[in-house]
């Protein structure tokens, strides 16, 4: 049995080949390896792929206790600390459960180096969003995570080419990118940018009448950018927003577009996790290092 831990913005999802639950991330602080029990006895776990914060102190997939720091460069920046998802990558670690920790992207990983302009692409849980898709649709997708924040990326040929980030472009529900108005105001010191990017999405300063053609209109635009890179690439849609925009999506795009419910993160992840402790050692173009 495989184990996938996808550490999202508002809940902490666990998903094995037969099964999935989940827990708030303030909930999350209390966790215990125990309640792996509601997806499989912890003697038959055969490998799990663990997803923590942005994961940008890694570039390849590796074993969970030969990563330094949770594999982070710090627990500062774009996001809110809550505890759960530390607490979770702990328990895993000490229980000595075979486990790996996906990376995210960002100025090391190998995607197409022009991406390389920002310091942060996507955070490790996209990985395996784009794994699930992948297995679906085929080699050649564009991927947009539309919910409280939006991230889109790009698979070409089964490896991935590059993503854009939630603080970059397309709000989402709660955080986006920080704009004239806010920099201001940061400037003023009458807020953080952190503050200022978790409330920069459609739900702080838009009617509610305007939030969905808003999250679609600028979901579908990151869409369109990724396809200039690859433009016979099939279109999916993931997040808790995903069936809401879907068909404004469908419409601005003039193409078919796939949609996944919030469990494909926790899905590809298991899938991840089957192919690494089965000898795979690349997944999407990230290296393994068992």
């Amino acid at each position: 049995m495989f184990i996938g831990i996808d550490h999202g913005t508002t809940a902490i999802r666990f998903a094995s080949e037969t099964g999935e639950f989940k827990i708030s991330r303030m909930k999350a602080r209390d966790f215990s390896c125990s309640q792996l029990e509601r997806l499989a006895p912890l003697e038959e776990i055969e490998g799990i792929a663990v997803c923590y914060s942005m994961g940008d102190g890694l570039t390849e997939i590796r074993p969970i206790g030969r990563v330094k720091n949770r594999g982070v460069i710090s627990q500062k920046g774009a996001g809110e600390h809550v505890g759960g998802g530390t607490r979770v990558y702990d328990e895993i670690a000490a229980s000595g459960l075979p486990a790996v920790v996906i990376p995210g992207l960002h100025r090391d990983s190998p995607t197409d180096r022009r991406f390389r302009v920002y310091s942060h692409q996507a955070s490790p849980e996209k990985i395996g969003i784009a794994y699930e898709v992948v297995h679906d649709l085929g080699p050649d997708v564009v991927i947009s995570d539309v919910s409280s924040n939006t991230v889109s990326l790009l698979v070409s040929q089964n490896r991935i080419v590059g993503a854009i980030d939630a603080c970059i472009f397309a709000p989402g529900t709660t955080q986006g990118a920080i704009d004239v108005d806010a920099i201001r105001r940061i400037d003023e010191g009458r807020i953080t940018a952190n503050s200022a990017f978790q409330r920069a999405g459609v739900n702080y300063h838009l009617p509610p009448e305007d939030r969905i053609p808003a999250l679609s209109l600028f979901s579908a635009m990151e869409c369109a950018a990724l396809q200039m890179l690859n433009p016979s690439s099939k279109v999916a849609l993931t997040g808790s927003m995903a069936p809401f925009i879907a068909p404004e999506v469908k419409g601005l795009l003039r193409q078919n577009i796939a949609v996944y419910d919030e469990w494909c993160a926790a899905r590809g992840l298991v899938r991840i996790a089957h192919d690494v402790f089965n000898g795979g050692r690349d997944i999407l173009g990230i290296g393994v290092d068992l």
